[in-house]
């Protein structure tokens, strides 16, 4: 039986030594936690594309395909098995601000090593990940 989950992309957007993080809301999954902006992929959607939609229905802004580098990929058990891709992002045209009230309540500028205490924990390692240059991990299954 061959794996079936779904694919997501989350955006590093980076400037000086802060990350943009926003904490969800009446979305029914952690909410009251810090995460990235971040949505699943579309069938028939790269995930370059996704990382570009996503961008702009959050919070507005515009990515082109050179803006986004990915820096890691995730393979995580959660509720169900997920695959997602981390992208660092450090160009882009237009003001970050919240366009989506209805399912975040706070956008703000986090310096990299200060996260909020309510992080998403996967979300979190990401990070981590990232500063540490690690572009490959697991987490949520037994062993991790």
């Amino acid at each position: 039986m061959r794996s079936k989950f779904p694919v997501a992309v989350h955006l590093f957007f980076l400037r000086e030594h802060q990350i943009l993080l926003l904490r969800r809301f009446n979305t029914g999954y952690e909410d009251g936690s810090y995460s990235v902006v971040a949505g699943h992929v579309d069938a028939g959607e790269t995930v370059t594309q996704a990382a570009i939609r996503e961008a702009y229905e959050e919070v507005g802004v515009t990515l082109e395909a050179a803006d986004i580098h990915i820096v890691q990929v995730m393979h995580r058990k959660s509720h169900e098995e997920r695959v997602d891709f981390f992208a660092e992002v450090r160009h882009w045209v237009g003001e970050a601000t919240n366009h989506e009230p209805q399912k975040c309540d706070d956008l703000s500028w986090v310096a990299l090593d200060s996260l909020p205490h309510n992080t998403i924990p996967y979300v979190k390692r990401a990070i981590e990940n990232y500063q540490a240059g690690v572009y490959y991990s697991e987490f949520g299954w037994p062993q991790n």
